[in-house]
């Protein structure tokens, strides 16, 4: 079988934030934004890596999803325990500092993990954890 990651799905609270972050901070490109105001979706990727995208959307638009879960998805968002993503980069000291620089919120500085990896890890503005793998 051949199979990749198309594109995975983080929750946002504030399209502008979000914005900043992927696309001024990480240099995401943005490939859409359709929707106004808080219910946008935005699909940001890697330049160069069509093939890879992540959507951020506003949190909980299931139709499936009854009111109580989405108070506790926006309670889990607010302690940065919903979303999550790693991802990876040949220069994490370099990543980290930029990231850092941005003012995004610092939960791991870069550390050799015991099962192989070196990755540090950060908060996206809606709380989503972000890690970045060091890889060679």
């Amino acid at each position: 079988m051949d199979i990749t990651i198309h594109w995975t799905f983080l929750p946002h609270d504030d399209p502008e934030a979000s914005l900043a972050f992927y696309r001024d901070t990480l240099g995401f490109e943005v490939r859409n934004d359709v929707g106004d105001g808080t219910m946008r979706w935005i699909t940001v990727g890697p330049a160069g890596q069509l093939g890879t995208a992540i959507v951020l959307e506003p949190p909980a638009m299931d139709p499936g999803v009854t009111e109580d879960e989405r108070r506790t998805i926006v309670e889990m968002m607010a302690k940065g325990s919903y979303g999550r993503i790693t991802l990876a980069t040949p220069d994490l000291d370099g990543t980290f500092a930029r990231v850092r620089a941005s003012g995004a919120d610092v939960v791991q500085e870069p550390t050799d993990q015991p099962y192989g990896f070196r990755d540090c890890a950060f908060r996206d503005p809606a709380g989503n954890m972000i890690r970045f793998n060091e890889v060679r």
